[in-house]
Order: C-alpha cells, then sequence, then structure tokens
C-alpha cells in the first residue's frame, strides 16, 4: 500500500485517533516486518469506535492479528500499560 493512502487511512474521524495513529505511522510504521505492515492495513479497516476501544485498552479485538499490531501501537505511541 502506498504511503499517501496509509496516511488518508490512518486519518480518522476522531482527533484522539490521529494522535495516536499519525505519529504511528510517520515513526514506527517503516520499521515494521512485512507481516505487521499488512496487519495495520487490516486495522485501517476498522470502526473508529472500536478502535478508540482496543487503543485505551476498554476492550481487545477478538482477531489474533489485529491483536498484535494494537499491541504495537499500545507499545509504540504512549499508550503503554501503566503499573499501579
Amino acid at each position: 500500500m502506498d504511503i499517501n493512502r496509509l496516511f488518508w487511512g490512518s486519518r480518522r474521524g476522531m482527533l484522539e485517533l490521529d494522535l495516536v495513529l499519525m505519529p504511528f505511522l510517520e515513526n514506527v510504521y517503516p520499521t515494521l516486518e512485512q507481516s505487521d505492515k499488512e496487519r495495520y492495513w487490516l486495522l485501517l479497516e476498522e470502526q473508529d469506535q472500536d478502535l478508540f476501544a482496543w487503543f485505551l485498552r476498554r476492550e481487545n479485538p477478538a482477531n489474533p492479528e489485529l491483536q498484535r499490531i494494537v499491541d504495537i501501537i499500545r507499545a509504540n505511541t504512549g499508550l503503554q500499560k501503566k503499573d499501579n
């Protein structure tokens, strides 16, 4: 998938998602293995409200392929699990 399509696919209807996905696309996506890049493409097909819930750890994706890319995003965008 070319970078322009990824850029526009990563721009979502929610500012909160843009603040997660755009830095990820710019800083982490280029370093991913091809299989994880393909998982990111799959992730972009999901609904904004699902992405928001996954990134905030309110829910997890049922699909293990999506769970892997969500975990990568959480670990690389300031969404790490906090120790209480």
